[in-house]
């Protein structure tokens, strides 16, 4: 399995750039980024926008990947994402892993005029935002007559550095793990490993129907995470989450890797850390690392 962090983008840019940076020289996997414009609980609180936070990453290391979780068709026309996308590939690399999702934030929708729509409209619409963004990323030239997008004999240069960008979609509803199955190279949701096991089966299940091998997907996960040796703000911290109906974790840095480790036995390739509760500075470093070694500790 392999490990890679989601910082928040509430912090100022030294902060992330400092802890992105500390993550590629200690071997974490992907840093990812989410898609927000407004944050939940305070909207006139700061927040970097997430492409331009990736580009800027791009530049800043040097071995780490760099991943969107996700962006939304709603936020952007898909064909300003493959352009976008085929640039910070190109700055990187080879390193970008394009992560997308149909939108769901209806308050953020509302403040920005922009139309999110029903679910089915929102899977319909997403389903057509893929079609565009595949073929310009891989084919000369792009042409797509559809309900919410047209392009034609569109072009895309330069294409990406890798000859395939991993196309990674967020899902979790029978429809859109559907399209999972026929469309995305990775798949990610939040969960505990039942939950996961549950949905990875319908997923397994639109695989065999289309005649595809499920193991073809990469699935990826993330919970909260609290590391701590206090097993009373490790209890408060679960109880607080719980009622979220977001799954999360916390313990001492051994503890949270043994949770972490049975992600693996519901085939799981890839957990993702939350660095949200790990404190700042130089604390959250050191949580990091301590998390780091233990993780490593599980899969010899």
């Amino acid at each position: 399995m392999r490990f890679s962090i989601w910082p928040d983008l509430d912090e100022p840019w030294p902060e992330l750039r400092a802890l992105v940076a500390h993550a590629d020289l200690t071997g974490w996997d992907t840093v990812y980024v989410e898609d927000h414009f407004i944050t939940h609980s305070a909207p006139e609180s700061p927040l970097l926008e997430a492409t331009g936070t990736l580009a800027a990453l791009a530049a800043a290391t040097e071995r780490i990947s760099l991943g969107t979780l996700v962006l939304s068709v709603t936020y952007r026309h898909p064909a300003v994402i493959a352009n976008w996308a085929a640039t910070v590939d190109q700055l990187s690399a080879g390193r970008l892993v394009l992560g997308l999702g149909a939108g769901w934030e209806e308050h953020e929708h509302a403040a920005y005029g922009l139309r999110l729509g029903s679910p089915g409209e929102r899977v319909d619409r997403f389903v057509e935002g893929l079609a565009v963004v595949q073929g310009l990323l891989t084919q000369p030239r792009t042409t797509v007559e559809g309900r919410f997008f047209q392009v034609r004999d569109a072009a895309c240069e330069p294409k990406p550095h890798q000859d395939h960008v991993p196309i990674l979609v967020g899902a979790k509803g029978p429809r859109m793990l559907g399209v999972v199955a026929e469309h995305a190279d990775r798949w990610n949701m939040w969960g505990s490993p039942a939950q996961v096991a549950d949905k990875a089966a319908v997923l397994d299940a639109h695989c065999e129907r289309i005649g595809r091998d499920p193991r073809s997907i990469e699935r990826s996960t993330q919970s909260m995470v609290c590391v701590t040796d206090d097993p009373g703000r490790a209890q408060a911290f679960l109880e607080e989450h719980g009622t979220s109906g977001r799954a999360a974790i916390a313990g001492s840095a051994a503890e949270v890797a043994e949770r972490i480790a049975a992600y693996a036995e519901v085939g799981v390739d890839e957990y993702i850390l939350l660095t949200s509760d790990l404190g700042r500075g130089a604390q959250r470093l050191e949580a990091l690392d301590a998390l780091g070694a233990a993780l490593v500790a599980t899969q010899s």
